[in-house]
């Protein structure tokens, strides 16, 4: 969600520009920077902006800067003269000038007349707005084409790292029952065959992974359909690969075999890097 609008609007007695940022966050923070005599207008300005990016860390930032002969700011007379008269009092050792000068620093030395927002004035800033909220998002549209592809390939990458964890299981079972008979002919023990056996059934059941197989594999293959429908699917897509993660961690945890734990550690560090940019979709 990360993207950059600019535009920058020429009116006759000033020069408006206009910048939108925008970052990653799970949901939409707009922050207004704008001349005060705007104020009254920044609701109207957020809800636009909320209907156009929906989710993001957003700043929007106006820069007014006068290019006319127009002023807003003029010398309060009467504050000056009496600041002057009063120096006066205070001192007789300077002229007129300097006085000036010393009360042209006091507080109130200069007032400020509240712009009154023209219509058509504020019509163009709005048409401005706008423009830079498209430029967000065709680079946002621009960052997803490349994302979809890295998401994309990370996906696959798992599904074919799942694919040789399926090969090796049978090993990984058979590993495993040659571990426990080497265990029990260490004992030196006479061992009941049949409740060995029943034993047995019941400690390969606890490693048992077909279930958390097919889990993954749906879970894979929900989150490239997911990625390929039309409608904004962020968070959905961030819940799915929670559930991806789940199923990973299972099989780890159950696999009790050094080769699929290295797969596993694979599937991890791809399922990492989804995460890293999922904050990235809407």
């Amino acid at each position: 969600m990360t993207g950059f609008g600019r535009h920058i609007l020429q009116l006759p007695n000033k020069k408006i520009t206009i910048e939108i940022k925008s970052l990653n966050s799970k949901n939409l923070d707009v922050n207004v920077r704008m001349p005060s005599y705007y104020k009254e207008k920044e609701i109207g300005m957020r809800k636009l902006i909320a209907k156009k990016l929906i989710r993001g860390k957003v700043d929007i930032s106006l820069f007014v800067e006068m290019t006319g002969e127009e002023t807003s700011s003029s010398i309060n007379n009467t504050i000056v003269s009496e600041y002057i008269k009063q120096l006066k009092l205070i001192s007789q050792e300077g002229s007129d000038m300097e006085y000036l000068q010393v009360a042209m620093r006091l507080p109130d030395a200069m007032k400020t007349e509240r712009d009154e927002i023209d219509d058509e004035e504020w019509s163009a800033i709005e048409v401005g707005i706008n423009i830079a909220l498209e430029k967000i998002e065709t680079f946002r549209i621009d960052e997803g084409v490349s994302l979809e592809k890295d998401f994309t390939d990370h996906i696959n990458n798992i599904a074919e790292l799942l694919k040789k964890v399926i090969i090796i299981d049978p090993d990984r079972i058979t590993a495993v029952k040659a571990r426990l008979n080497q265990a029990l002919s260490e004992l030196e023990q006479n061992v009941d065959e049949n409740r060995f056996e029943q034993e047995l059934v019941y400690y390969l059941e606890k490693y048992d992974i077909n279930e958390e197989k097919v889990r993954l594999d749906n879970h894979l293959d929900y989150f490239i359909k997911t990625l390929n429908s039309p409608e904004s699917n962020g968070k959905k897509l961030g819940f799915i690969s929670q559930e991806i993660g789940r199923e990973i961690n299972t099989i780890g945890s159950k696999s009790n075999y050094a080769p699929m734990q290295k797969l596993v550690v694979q599937m991890k560090d791809e399922l990492e890097k989804i995460k890293e940019q999922i904050l990235n979709i809407l």
